[in-house]
């Protein structure tokens, strides 16, 4: 098991953590009351900063209801394991109604799962696959 060390930056944080055993994604809660209109961006605050070992990443991801319920929606999220600062979420309302967030409110998930580093090797040509380059829709599906 992966040990994460977590330090509160604000004394009334409400720390992430899974609802049930099982659960991929640690709950994120509000530190503020917010209303977001239709099309609003706004960034959350967590009040905390994590550190984790090299090769791992935590992602900031969506809680299942709030999409497809009110068109609540997170944008970015990409945690590095060098980053020591506080964590934070972005939420944007695709929504047609305002949204009302309270402080303590579950408004995100954290992802934390094992990230391997890239080596790119420059190349004329690419191997063929049955896909090609086909894009969405390619296997029919529309």
């Amino acid at each position: 098991m992966l040990k994460v060390k977590i330090k509160k930056l604000q004394e009334n944080v409400k720390l992430p953590s899974y609802a049930y055993f099982g659960d991929a994604g640690l709950d994120l809660y509000s530190l503020e009351d917010k209303v977001l209109s239709p099309g609003e961006r706004h960034l959350f605050f967590l009040g905390f900063a994590l550190e984790f070992s090299d090769g791992f990443v935590a992602l900031v991801k969506d809680k299942g209801g709030p999409p497809t319920k009110f068109g609540l929606h997170t944008m970015g999220g990409v945690f590095d394991s060098s980053y020591r600062g506080e964590y934070n979420v972005i939420l944007i309302n695709l929504g047609q109604e305002p949204y009302q967030v309270e402080k303590g409110d579950k408004i995100a998930q954290l992802v934390i799962m094992p990230c391997e580093r890239a080596e790119f090797e420059e190349v004329n040509e690419l191997s063929q696959t049955s896909r090609g380059e086909g894009r969405m829709g390619s296997s029919g599906i529309k």
